[in-house]
């Protein structure tokens, strides 16, 4: 297997963003406890928050239970449902909250879901959070559109399985989503060792997720495990170059056209797992980050 020369596929000011990730979140930082993890994740999140545009007014509540952040403008068009990435193990309504702020000033009012964590909480404690969330949102907002990064994105994927028919969800966007699928094969091989994310990291992941329970293989956690890829909404993928997840975006496009659906995925070249925080400072990343927020503004 040809090793990816990552020295020529990501850029000067990609790197640059990698270096200063690595500063909070050094290689092998999962292995650690899960206090330290959610220390130094939380203070990457705080140092690259680029703050919330003027007009966006933000409210914390509960939707069905659950915790959430509701950012809108004064006339919003449209709502969407944001699920942020962090293995299940990591993140919430802060690590998230200038990209959901950034989307709702294009337009569209935006809830962000604050699920439950692993391992305190493994599979299906954010699959049922969700869930009860968007129920909720869509009861008093109308019907919504899904849009999340990494583990979120795998749990927007989820809901629209469960939700297909009812109505609920117009959309979906992922941004560099895990769906499931094999970790011994394509690129969860040729890039097991990419900056940022590791195919050990994933499974270290995985392992906080289910706990002590079994590996659970269906649509609630692995929609690449489901048998049924019919009835879904359009949806539009975002796949990073540089990730070992990066099949898990083309498989999912290709078995929801294989269907009969409207897939679009798109691979952002050059790009590495967790690029949304780059949106600042790397061209490239602001370039992905604008051709997301057309998808959403396409959908709402």
């Amino acid at each position: 297997m040809t090793k990816p020369d990552y020295q020529t596929l990501i850029d000067a000011t990609t790197w640059a963003f990698i270096e200063r990730t690595l500063g909070f979140t050094p290689p092998g930082n999962v292995a650690g406890s899960i206090e330290a993890q959610r220390e130094s994740y939380d203070g990457m999140c705080a140092a690259f928050h680029a703050g919330r545009p003027p007009g966006v007014g933000v409210t914390d509540e509960s939707a069905g239970g659950v915790p959430v952040r509701r950012y809108e403008t004064d006339r919003p068009a449209g709502t969407v449902v944001y699920l942020h990435g962090g293995g299940f193990v990591l993140g919430g309504l802060d690590s998230h909250d200038d990209i959901c702020a950034e989307i709702a000033a294009t337009g569209p009012r935006v809830v962000s879901i604050d699920y439950r964590l692993a391992p305190e909480h493994p599979h299906p404690a954010a699959y049922f959070d969700m869930m009860a969330a968007i129920r909720a949102t869509a009861a008093r907002s109308g019907p919504v559109v899904l849009a999340g990064d990494s583990a979120g994105a795998a749990l927007a994927a989820s809901a629209s399985h469960a939700l297909r028919g009812a109505e609920t969800v117009r959309g979906i966007v992922l941004i560099y989503p895990g769906l499931g699928g094999s970790v011994n094969r394509g690129s969860m091989l040729t890039h097991a060792n990419a900056p940022l994310l590791s195919r050990s990291d994933i499974l270290a992941y995985q392992d906080a997720r289910f706990g002590s329970g079994p590996v659970v293989r269906d649509a609630t956690s692995a929609v690449l495990a489901d048998t049924d890829f019919s009835g879904l909404p359009k949806i539009s993928i975002f796949v990073a170059e540089c990730d070992p997840l990066a099949d898990d975006g083309y498989d999912y496009a290709d078995a929801i056209r294989a269907a009969g659906g409207e897939a679009r995925c798109v691979t952002n070249a050059g790009m590495v797992h967790g690029w949304l925080r780059a949106r600042h400072s790397v061209p490239r990343a602001r370039a992905a980050f604008d051709g997301i927020v057309r998808a959403i503004g396409g959908m709402v």
